[in-house]
């Protein structure tokens, strides 16, 4: 499993694996929302899901998954005003399970060949072990069940970042990691990016416990051009996994999904 509770051997030693790709954001002068073409194959697509005047060329580290009519769906009622908060909730367990799903799917992979119970040889391949999953609180752990559901046994961190209410800069109030996380890859989780300032603070203090910027892959549902920029330019060896890039960014989500708005 991609997600089995032991040590990553390999990143301490180096050595490096090449990470699956998804549809790439790329610089347009479009403000419309980019439509898949439906002569082109599904998969891997260099159409970002939303391109607005301020985006830019972000590279590679942002990935954005296959934009489809299911995906459309649950970002609108997601994004619905009038949406009820049971379906709120459901769909937003749908998208986040996808978004896990995506994640899992960057991690390292190793080819073996295993035997059928009819007898017969097939080759395919293993996730490499070592990974753990990192919430930012609180509305990171709305992230939790859904990489629990794909990764019974997987360790989950956790990391409560605040506005100082002088300063308006984001504080580090409570951080708690599996002892060998910089060991690890970790799927870094939070939803909404819209300044991408906690999501920064988040990876600090990551590095300070030993984590490579490059072993970090950040799953979020929605992020604004500005929130990813910031991100990359701060870290540009991390992973951003999304499914829309848009000016404008549910950040009701954490308040509608707990039920405390």
């Amino acid at each position: 499993m991609p997600c089995h509770n032991q040590q990553l051997n390999n990143v301490s030693s180096g050595q490096e694996h090449h990470m699956k790709q998804v549809r790439f954001a790329n610089s347009s002068s479009s403000s419309t929302p980019a439509v898949l073409n439906n002569s082109e194959p599904s998969g891997i697509s260099s159409q970002p899901a939303i391109v607005g005047q301020e985006e830019e060329n972000l590279g590679p580290q942002l990935k954005l998954l296959p934009l489809n009519d299911q995906i459309r769906e649950l970002q609108t009622i997601i994004r619905d005003k009038t949406t009820s908060r049971g379906d709120f909730v459901f769909c937003a367990d749908r998208l986040i399970r996808l978004v896990v799903e995506e994640g899992l799917n960057q991690l390292p992979y190793s080819e073996c060949t295993v035997t059928t119970p009819t007898g017969y040889k097939y080759d395919g391949v293993k996730f490499e072990r070592g990974n753990c999953g990192v919430s930012i609180m609180r509305s990171g752990e709305a992230m939790e069940q859904g990489l629990r559901d794909c990764c019974r046994s997987i360790r989950i961190g956790k990391i409560l970042i605040q506005s100082d209410e002088e300063t308006q800069k984001a504080k580090v109030y409570y951080a708690k990691f599996p002892p060998d996380v910089y060991r690890r890859k970790v799927l870094l989780m939070y939803p909404i990016l819209s300044t991408g300032n906690t999501v920064i603070e988040a990876v600090r203090v990551l590095i300070e416990h030993g984590v490579q910027p490059k072993h970090i892959i950040l799953l979020s549902l929605f992020s604004t051009p500005h929130g990813a920029k910031s991100i990359i330019q701060e870290f540009p060896e991390i992973t951003i996994l999304t499914t829309e890039v848009h000016p404008v960014a549910p950040t009701h989500f954490g308040q509608r999904y707990f039920g405390t708005d």
